[in-house]
Formats: structure tokens, sequence, C-alpha cells
């Protein structure tokens, strides 16, 4: 691609922490030129890997353009998620509506096993003895029934003085509707604990559902206080590297915003990594014309996809994290925010195997992270890992995982898998496969339900991996899912990373309001919408957004009277008013045709939660190497013995440098191309093609 000789370059990096590895990536615009670093995460100081990467970016970048200016650094993290499911978060207080302290406690009473005797339920955040009543009460329309008096209010800030916290969560019966009592009770604990981090429901989850709504505002206090400083530290470490640089945060919902309003909503970054996996699976979708994907995202700990069709992935507003039981719905703490609606399918490249109490094998949920990490890594791990097995079977090149600069111990990983397979009287290779095929079994399994579950039927989907781990496995995933296709973008190891860089700036809003479609008090819904955009509005600008060029979005949460799940509506952003409703009904009764195939005849519809959304322009991005890695013709770097699935036995592939081969470039499977973040394994036969974006494209033509 062509430069533009008068535009001075200028660079900006993304930055993806993961339980196992943290990924950055360079772009240089104009010419889309990348770079790429990875290195071990730290967990005891996450920032510490990130300088790490920037550092070796700018070192790589500037050789080739000391002229160009980093411009931006977007950053994508999984410290909020870490924190919840470790319980290290800051200790807690809520103060709720008399009446209500056990709303956490009691949650919905739901049984996710329900003959397991002994089941264990998530542990509230907040202990019972850091619980205090508000003396007020709202009505379900707003109206107040008790009002806050000063000397009601006096009493509740002197019992708070004598709660040893760090933090304080708000959740007000009704406040979703009338926030005056929420935000009357943060003023008065700003000003006399100005120490004290604040959340209020009525800014965190301004939505129905008292239970979601606390849990939610009590999650994002308990990690306030560490993410705030996390934030405030990584941007001075950021400003040491890149002066002019501004840092972003990746959000849940596929967007970005800006580090202070990441710092007062930090529960918004719940799955900000795994989303920039889904928007680099769309963004390589968009270049090749494909409509329907499945993006998979499989790193060191996790595997994870989405189902996105017409360009778009599904957003869900609620779900759940820190289960008690990793697969269990129902074992967690619920969360209202808007999230990319990704499912955890599997486990990841450190996910340990054992022999379970029946005397099988079972791979996961515990992950060996990146300290000790896999047997293979020499640190300190002795349990076998699926990325033992993937060694053992000849997918990994122990000399050239990380580039050669970290080098993988075949006999570590071969001794940790000799311990499964005396337990199991198996062979070494067996108990290796047998790692491998349950893990593939098992997340082709749970996507194969996932998109069902939204209507879809697998084989008309192509499958995009990125990740570490991805690339190893995809094409047996897609292989059990009978997809025929399969893309692995470039620098898929880092793939988030090209996700962040993506992803267009986005901010939500949301307001409840239970109301028959016929009895909506447009005035009052007008003057909601127009305070959420103008709140949604400065938001963006904080975030460097061009206010011009952002799309709005009218969504609501609709059903008829009396039902108990909704449906999603969206519509243009138009004048609000009561205009609006012929296009909202339509719009519900074609959501509701296609998800339950009729109407209900008699039913009258009604609006649950307003919703608003604002984002930048999505735009198609082409990457190409930053360096002149690729060269005339493939570079083979000899044959290697993998382990063929489809014959059980071991055979010699051909073994390529990924980054030598141009686009065009046509190659048959079975084959393995290597890189430094990643390895693609095609086991089977296959049409390999390198795209005019550097994706690899992988045709299968055995299931």
């Amino acid at each position: 691609m062509p430069t533009n000789t008068k535009q001075k370059p200028t660079i900006r990096i993304a930055v993806d922490i993961g339980g196992t590895f943290t990924d950055g990536l360079a772009v240089i615009t104009p010419g889309g030129r990348i770079w790429v670093a990875k290195t071990l995460t730290t967990p005891r100081d996450p920032g510490e890997a990130v300088t790490t990467v920037i550092a070796d970016l700018l070192r790589q970048v500037t050789q080739a353009n000391a002229a160009a200016d980093v411009t931006e650094v977007v950053h994508g993290t999984t410290l909020v998620t870490n924190t919840l499911i470790e319980r290290k978060g800051a200790t807690t207080g809520l103060i709720v509506t008399q009446g209500t302290r056990d709303v956490l406690t009691i949650g919905r009473e739901i049984r996710y096993e329900l003959y397991d005797l002994n089941l264990e339920l998530p542990t509230p955040l907040v202990a019972e003895d850091k619980r205090l009543e508000a003396d007020e009460r709202l009505d379900v329309y707003g109206e107040v029934v008790k009002p806050l008096t000063d000397t009601a209010l006096q009493t509740l800030l002197d019992d708070l003085s004598k709660l040893d916290i760090e933090a304080v969560a708000v959740c007000l019966l009704h406040s979703y509707v009338n926030d005056a009592h929420e935000a009357q009770i943060a003023d008065a604990i700003h000003a006399r604990f100005p120490h004290l981090a604040v959340s209020i429901s009525s800014n965190i989850a301004r939505e129905i559902r008292e239970f979601e709504r606390m849990s939610t505002v009590a999650a994002n206090a308990y990690v306030q206080p560490l993410v705030a400083e996390y934030l405030a530290k990584l941007d001075t470490r950021v400003h040491e590297l890149a002066p002019k640089a501004p840092l972003r945060i990746m959000i849940s919902s596929g967007g970005f915003t800006s580090g202070a309003a990441a710092a007062q909503t930090p529960i918004q970054l719940l799955e900000s990594g795994p989303a920039g996996g889904v928007l680099s699976a769309m963004n390589t979708a968009r270049n090749a014309g494909i409509k329907q994907i499945l993006a998979f995202d499989m790193g060191g700990t996790t595997a994870k996809a989405c189902v996105a069709v017409g360009g778009e992935p599904l957003i869900s507003h609620s779900f759940e994290c820190a289960r008690v039981s990793r697969f269990k719905r129902g074992s967690g703490l619920p969360i209202l925010i808007p999230s990319i609606d990704l499912i955890e399918i599997g486990a990841g490249g450190g996910s340990i195997a054992h022999v379970n109490d029946l005397g099988l094998l079972n791979v996961g949920p515990e992950s060996s992270g990146a300290v000790p990490g896999p047997a293979c890594y020499g640190q300190g791990g002795t349990e076998a890992t699926v990325t033992d097995a993937d060694l053992a079977l000849g997918y990994l090149n122990a000399d050239n995982f990380l580039g050669g600069e970290m080098k993988l111990q075949r006999d570590l990983a071969d001794a940790a898998l000799n311990k499964l397979a005396v337990k199991l009287k198996l062979t070494a290779t067996e108990v290796a496969w047998g790692i491998c095929n349950i893990v593939n079994e098992n997340m082709a399994a749970a996507a194969r339900i996932h998109i069902a579950e939204k209507g879809h039927d697998p084989r008309e989907f192509t499958m995009v991996a990125t990740g570490g781990a991805g690339p190893v496995h995809v094409v047996e995933v897609a292989r059990k899912l009978q997809i025929p296709r399969v893309l692995a973008t470039i620098a898929a190891g880092a793939g988030s990373c090209l996700g962040l860089l993506a992803a267009p700036a986005r901010v939500d809003r949301a307001w409840s309001q239970p109301c028959l479609v016929k009895d909506i008090d447009w005035n009052r819904v007008s003057k909601t919408y127009n305070g959420l955009r103008d709140d949604a509005e400065a938001e963006l600008k904080s975030a460097g957004a061009n206010l011009a060029s952002i799309k709005w979005l009218i969504g609501a949460e609709m059903r008829y009277a009396g039902q108990g799940h909704n449906v999603s509506v969206t519509l243009p952003w138009r004048k609000v008013d009561a205009s609006m409703s012929p296009a909202l009904l339509k719009a519900f009764e074609a959501n509701y045709q296609q998800l339950y195939g009729h109407l209900v005849p008699g039913a009258t519809p009604q609006v649950i939660t307003w919703r608003l959304t604002g984002r930048s322009q999505v735009k198609s991005h082409t990457f190409a190497w930053g360096d002149a890695r690729v060269s005339g013709k493939p570079v083979m770097r000899g044959k290697r013995e993998i382990y063929l699935p489809l014959k059980k036995k071991y055979g010699a592939v051909p073994v390529y440098d990924r980054y030598s081969l141009k686009p065009g470039i046509k190659l048959a499977g079975p084959v393995v191309l290597e890189e430094r973040e990643s390895t693609l394994v095609v086991p089977v036969r296959a049409e390999v093609r390198i795209l005019a974006d550097y994706t690899v494209s992988v045709v299968i033509k055995e299931f």
C-alpha cells in the first residue's frame, strides 16, 4: 500500500493483558503496517508487562520510523475479571433502602445444580456487617413515599464512619426511575469521606431487577479503588514512554472509552480483552466479504466464542462472572452491563489435565496461568496441560516458541503426561491426544449449542481464530462442527490487539420504567433521552471521539405484559415522541415473530427498559507486516512429525514460516504454519491460501 509522503506518520498501540501472556501491537498510519510484541503476564504488577510490551514495540517501530509519534494507546485487561474471581478487591460497604439489606444474600434462590446437597453459592462481595439501611422510600413510579431527611442522612453517615471500608456502593429501591436520593447520599459521602470510592446504581446500572442491580454496583465498588490506582499508574508509565499518547480503555460492549471514565465504572471492563478478539474476527470477515462468523478466541487460560451475523456481534445486557462452577449458569455474580455476547466454551493452553473421581481423563477448569505455567515452560509447573499435549503431539515447535525467546522443554512435558498415563494405563501419546480431543470436543459442543440458541446452523458459518492457542485447535473444532472454512487473522496470536485498534468509541446508557406502549409518557421519555445523550456525549468527548461522526441508536427491552422475558428492539436515532410508537411496535413484532414463530393475539406490548447507544463509525482495517519478513517464495522450515487425528498416528508434514507467505500463495494440508505468537495447525486434507490482507484461509476437505 503506497504511503502518503505529505502526511507525517503516526503510531497507535494496543496492549491486551491475558491470563498467561500480555500481547501488544503497533500500527503505523498511513500504510497499516504492524509490529507485534508478546511477553508473559506479570500477575503481581500487570503494568510491568504492559510497559515491557510498549517499550519493545517502540524499539521495533522507531528503528524504521524515527519521526513517527505515538498518538494513542488502547488497552484491554483481565484485571477486573481476575479481581472478582480471586476476591482481591477493596473492603466494600453497601447502602440500601430500609428492609432490603439481605437482597445480596437471598439472591434469586435458584439452585444451579438441583440435586447437589453440598451446593456452593457465590459469596456476596459485601459482608452483612458492612451493609447499612437508609431510612427512605420511593414507589415504583419514582415518587417519594418517605423522604430522606437530614437527620436520617446524618445517622447514615455516622454509621458509615464506623465501618472499616475503602469503597461504598449505594443501591436504593426504584432509583432507576428517580436517582435523587442516591445522588443526595453520594454527595454527602464525598463531602464527609473524600477518600472513599463511591458507586451509585443509577450511574452504573439504571435498570430494574433489584438483586442484579445491587450485585452490579457492589462489584463496581469492589474493584474501583484497585482499577483507579492501576489506571493512574499505567497512565504515568505510558506517558513516560509515549508523552503525547492518551490512554484509551477497551470496554465489554466492543468500544473504547477514556481512562477517566473507565476508572469511574470499571465493571464495564469485565470482558474487554475477549471483546477485542471478536472485533478482530469481524474486521477480518468484513475484508473477506463474509457475513456469518463464529469468532473463536483461545488463549492460555480460556477459550471463548461469539456469533456475529450481518457484520454485527450480538450484545447481551446481563451475564455472570466469577462463577463457583465455571460452566454452570446461575453459579456466578449477575452483572448488568452491555457486553458482546460471548460464551466461555472451554479451556485454554494452560488448563490442567487430571484424572477425575471416576478414573476418567478431564481437562480444566484449573489453569497453571502465567506462573508457574505449563510443565514445558520449565518454571515449576509439574501438571500436564493442553500446551504440554500440543507440544507432545508435534503441533508446537519447542525451539520457536515466542520466536525462540522462550524454549519449551519436551522432557518436562513428557514427564507430566507420563504421570497421567500410568494412572490411566495408557501411552503418553494416547493421553496427549485425549487431552487435545477432549478440549476440542468440549469447545465444539458448547459452540454448537450457542449457535443453535441463536437460531442458526453451524455449517453456514466461517470460523475465525485468534489467540495464541486458537489457530492450533481451530481446524479440529471446525471439523467437529462441520464448519467448512476457517480463517486465521494476521498476527492471530495477538488478535485481540487488532480488535482494540479496530474498535470504535462507544457509550451505552439505559433507563428502566416499565410501561404499556399505549400509556407511555413521551414527554418524560424524550426528556430522559436528552439527558442520557448529553451525558454520553461528554464521555465520548473525553475519549477523543468526533461527535459529528457518532451514530446514535435508540433501543428498548420489550415484552407482552405479564411475560417474564424481554425482546430487544433497536431503531435509528429519531425524534422521541408519540410518532415513534408504530415503528417501535413493528420492530417488536418482527423480532418476537423471529424468536418464537408467532405473535400473541390480544396481548398488550410493554416497554421495560429504554436504551441509548452511541458509537463512532466502524471502519474496515487492513494490515501488513511492518518489516521485510515476506519473501518471494514460501520458506519451508522442513517437515515435522505431528499427530494426524484421522489416521490416528504421527506423520511428517511440511512446516512453513508464516511470515514468509505473501498474498496469493496456495498450500495443501496437512501443513503447519509457524509464527512467533502462534501456530496454525492443519492436520487434515485442506486448501490453504493467503488472502490479500495476510489472513490465512483454510477450506477443509475431510470431515
